[in-house]
């Protein structure tokens, strides 16, 4: 079965949509700025329009036509009648005098308007294109007009004609082209081809070409047509679909198992109109694990050099095959490729495999190559023993995704294959466990557990090393952890019990002992974590293991900060990083003391810290591991120091990348709170809903995910302007009676804020009683945790008092205070100038508090700033509206506190923080693409920001733009970060 309908909303373009917008905009101005939107077949190109089409509904005239598949003769004109019959419907009796003289032509495509035959001889068809100009531009007298022509790929000669034609006897016009076509299946040389170039070169049409979706971008889809779906299925989806939207449509149909009836038939309506030779060629390459050669194809085709290259044309040509790295042949799509092999009959299929099988043992083919088709040609022992030697090659090259698909053959081999420790070089239990670790290193907790699991049941205690025995319950003790389960500390303190005793292994006991002090560190047993991480620094000295005496010092480190010993436990993190002499320690090592430095305000250090570690996993191929908890210590201190755009899209990569149970639920609080900053709250309490019994379960084994639960529970109440629900959350967090962690300091920062929203909103008893409960907590912190700084603002905050936040201003403007603090102690201080009755003072605290909020793009504080200057009457009417709150700090104090004079040219300072960054680099030359590497957002994000800007600064092109931004004297604005001083 076939889904009865597509996604209920489109994803994944709004790049484009805009651009679409923005043409229309050009073509009402009077610029050539029709669009040629590119794209394969299921991309999306239909629906793109279908919502351009109904976003200006009421804003244009929207006209229509669709070229149609009949074969080698395709029909004349066919888009026309139905855009012409748009365009009379909307002119109505206007229609016969807009349409000329020539009106009679209008019978060639339109036979209903005469009553009897046509009389051809009569008609002269050169007049044809005059007359639909005519009333094309008529039409757009009235109001913008937009013409549709679908599936460009099967236009008829007549109809490109006509197309030229009109774009240029319209250019100028308020008439904006949007032509949909697979450039992709365009011949060469033929007419198609021929009239896009012509266009192009001309400047009579932009291209716009739609690209596959991402992995977000598919997870959303699969959102709104199904739900919830987790990560494996998603990553399965993802990778068959190659983000083709129909795709993936289609598959949701039948996720596993042969494809659906429907997109088989789709995919292999090409295969079946090639001749034999091609066909034949097809399904040689299905049998490839990838790209092929020219060379093995050659051989086993062995049908001589003409026929080859002939039939390799017409693949080519029919677009099934293309040309990759420009000397190996793979098909266009991966499920076209699926749908031809599992055409092919069973001994067909294995009879393929053996000869490539075969072939890659003669020249030497790579083990990976042989596990997979000595597997397809049903040869146990032969990919047994290839899979196990391609696991640990993949293994060896932290290629852990990979490794894992082979270890997981290997493992499905082995009770086919008599005698399979021999024949795969390694004894059933090493094997289990390193594939297990292999597992855990590639994403996927929950079989890692199972293969760890399986070995202990296979496992006979009697009879097997001490060593062995510990270090499999270690791993058990580990998968647990990265799944949030209980169980570990039991499973940890039975390994050191197999071990006890055991002189020779002093190194393996540290390791153990640097576990449970792990996990007592989490369980914020804090004291114990430190005893447990100073037995195992001795015992690692003994041991002669810098590694172990690295990760011991690195815990104890952690376990003081959080008990209020900062600097002893500072002086730890600098003995971890003297010891950590390898990849483990040092990503360990990254991971804690990037935490640390965010939990202690020093957000900038965080982000540095945590962004090498972060490449050094991407290096070591453990991104989806130790690499995921890294770049959600990159995402808290970016959030704190208000660089949003940056904050996202190092979640949505981590969001791409599937990884451990334990990681994803870090990512997801720091999504939730870039949620909540863009005021997406509805999106927010969805996901934390759905994520919320998984969070519950783990924070009763992990301390810091408790406090993290507090935090965002907070952050949406706030966001939500419901300040009473917030203090209720907020009295949850400070009436616990658990163990208080350095995670707390943070929400006490964040509680002022509550404080001041429950005063704003007039609940006043509670907010005193609310300030008392957070002023107590503060000062009952150990004195080296009550950060500098950080106690001057919450008590000016909470104080409201006039002096004590004006010396607060410039605390809360450094990176050492979260900078959502800068806007809120301006407004906290223009409602004390207003109470006082010094509006003047208000007015400009009021303004300096939106621009910041506006800069920061918080959509709360933006709100509340606005709110209280309307409420206050502090705002002029020149400036009002959200528009003129998004300049420079001065510039908007000027318009709200009554320095302006109305006079409101749009120049670099009226551009947003990012908007700024973007032009920087617009000045520097870089394309989108280079703006959204250097700013780690997409190409599509940036192409969005260069069109907001350049409309902004009502310039035309990126060169306008970059001299605009040099000739600006920079002393006019205001001051900020530079994009390279950023990164």
């Amino acid at each position: 079965m076939s889904l009865a309908t597509a996604s209920p909303a489109m994803v994944g373009r709004d790049a484009e949509l805009a651009c679409l917008d923005d043409a229309l905009r050009r073509a009402e101005a009077g610029e050539a700025a029709s669009q040629l939107i590119g794209g394969e077949a299921g991309i999306g190109k239909s629906r793109l329009t279908s919502e351009f089409r109904r976003s200006v509904a009421g804003r244009a005239i929207v006209l229509t036509g669709w070229c149609l598949d009949y074969g080698s003769t395709p029909a004349p004109y066919g888009p026309l009648p139905a855009i012409l019959r748009g365009v009379l419907d909307a002119l109505g009796d206007a229609a016969d005098e807009a349409a000329g003289p020539g009106r009679d032509a209008l019978q060639l495509l339109l036979p209903e308007r005469t009553a009897g035959p046509i009389d051809r001889s009569a008609i002269r068809p050169e007049g044809l294109g005059e007359t639909i100009a005519n009333l094309l531009e008529a039409a757009a007298a009235t109001r913008p007009v937009v013409v549709i022509v679908e599936d460009l790929h099967w236009a008829d000669a007549a109809t490109l004609s006509m197309l030229s034609f009109l774009l240029r006897a319209l250019a100028g016009r308020p008439v904006l082209f949007l032509l949909t076509c697979r450039v992709d299946e365009v011949r060469r040389g033929g007419s198609i081809r021929t009239f896009l170039a012509e266009a192009e070169r001309a400047r009579l049409l932009e291209r716009l070409s739609l690209a596959r979706l991402d992995t977000v971008a598919v997870r959303d889809l699969v959102f709104g047509l199904r739900g919830a779906v987790d990560d494996a299925e998603l990553a399965h989806l993802v990778e068959r679909s190659e983000g083709v939207p129909f795709f993936v449509e289609e598959l949701l149909c039948k996720p596993e198992g042969p494809l659906p009836d429907t997109l088989r038939d789709v995919l292999l309506a090409r295969f079946d109109s090639l001749g034999d030779d091609a066909r034949r060629i097809v399904r040689l390459t299905s049998g490839a694990e990838g790209p092929i050669a020219h060379e093995p194809l050659a051989e086993l085709f062995a049908g001589g050099d003409d026929r080859l290259d002939d039939a390799l044309r017409e693949t080519m040509t029919a677009g099934i095959l293309t040309i990759r790295d420009g000397e190996a042949y793979g098909f266009r799509h991966a499920l076209l490729r699926e749908a031809v092999h599992d055409d092919l009959l069973p001994g067909e299929r294995a009879r393929l495999h053996r000869s490539y099988a075969e072939l890659l043992e003669r020249t030497g083919g790579s083990e990976a190559a042989l596990a997979y088709h000595w597997h397809q040609a049903r040869d146990a022992p032969r990919a047994l023993a290839a899979s196990v030697c391609a696991m640990q090659q993949a293994k060896n090259a932290y290629a852990f995704s990979t490794a894992a698909r082979f270890g997981e053959l290997a493992l499905e081999l082995w009770d086919q294959v008599p005698d399979a420790g021999a024949v795969a070089g390694t004894e059933r239990i090493a094997f289990l466990a390193r594939l297990g670790s292999i597992l855990r290193n590639g994403g996927d907790g929950e079989r890692a557990l199972a293969v760890v699991s399986l070995a202990l049941d296979e496992l006979d205690p009697a009879t097997a090393e001490p060593a062995v025995h510990a270090r499999l319950l270690r791993d058990r003790a580990l998968y647990l952890q990265n799944l949030g389960r209980h169980g570990t500390v039991p499973l940890l303190t039975k390994a050191l019990e197999v071990i006890d005793g055991d002189p020779g292994e002093a190194q393996l006991r540290a390791t153990l002992l640097n576990f449970l002090g792990g996990r007592h560190l989490t369980g914020a047993r804090l004291e114990q974590a430190v005893a447990t991480a100073d037995e195992a620094y001795r015992l690692a000295e003994t041991a002669d293991s810098e590694t172990a005496m690295s990760v011991a010092a690195n815990l104890r480190g952690c376990a003081r900060v959080h008990l209020g010993q900062v600097t002893a436990g500072l002086a730890d993190f600098r003995l971890s990083w003297e010891h950590a002499v390898d990849h483990d320690s040092q990503l360990r090592h990254r991971v804690n003391y990037a935490d640390t430095l965010n939990l202690l305000g020093r957000f900038r250090e965080a982000v540095e810290v945590a962004e090498l570690g972060v490449a050094h996993s991407r290096t070591l191929g453990v991104e989806r591991a130790t690499g995921s908890v890294l770049s959600h210590n990159m995402v808290e201190p970016l959030i704190e120091l208000g660089e949003i755009d940056r904050a996202e899209a190092a979640t949505t990569r981590d969001l791409q990348v599937r990884t451990l149970q334990i990681f994803r639920l870090y990512s997801t609080m720091s999504r939730i709170r870039t949620l909540v900053w863009r005021g997406r709250i509805a999106e927010a309490e969805a996901l934390l809903a759905e994520w919320r019994p998984r969070a519950e379960a783990t924070s009763e084994v992990e301390r810091q995910v408790w406090y993290s639960l507090r935090s965002v529970e907070i952050l949406i109440a706030l966001g939500a302007g419901d300040p009473l629900r917030a203090a209720e959350a907020l009295q949850r967090t400070l009436d616990d009676d658990g163990t208080r962690t350095a995670q707390l300091i943070r929400i006490l920062l964040e509680g002022a804020r509550v404080v001041a929203d429950l005063r704003t909103d007039g609940h006043v008893d509670l907010a005193a009683t609310t300030a008392a409960a957070l002023r107590t907590a503060w000062r009952s912190l150990p004195i080296e945790l009550q950060i500098p700084g950080w106690g001057p603002v919450i008590d000016a905050v909470l104080d409201a008092d006039t002096a004590a936040l004006t010396e607060a201003v410039p605390l809360a403007d450094g990176d050492g205070v979260p900078a959502v603090f800068a806007p809120i102690v301006r407004l906290e201080l223009a409602r004390a100038h207003a109470a006082a009755g010094d509006r003047a003072a208000a007015a400009e605290q009021g303004a300096d508090a939106l621009a910041r909020a506006e800069r920061l793009e918080h959509d709360r504080l933006r709100r509340r700033a606005a709110e209280f200057l309307d409420a206050a009457g502090l705002r002029r009417a020149s400036g009002t509206g959200r528009g003129a709150s998004t300049g420079s700090g001065a510039g908007t104090i000027a318009a709200l506190a009554g320095a302006a004079t109305g006079d409101s040219g749009a120049g670099v300072a009226d551009l947003t923080s990012r908007e700024r960054q973007v032009l920087d680099l617009v000045t520097e030359g870089l394309s989108n693409r280079q703006i959204g590497e250097r700013l780690f957002i997409s190409a599509k994000t940036a192409s969005v920001h260069v069109s907001a800007i350049l409309r902004k600064l009502g310039v035309a092109t990126r060169t306008e733009a970059a001299v605009l931004a040099r000739t600006e004297s920079p002393a006019s604005l205001p001051e900020q970060t530079t994009a390279a001083d950023r990164l």
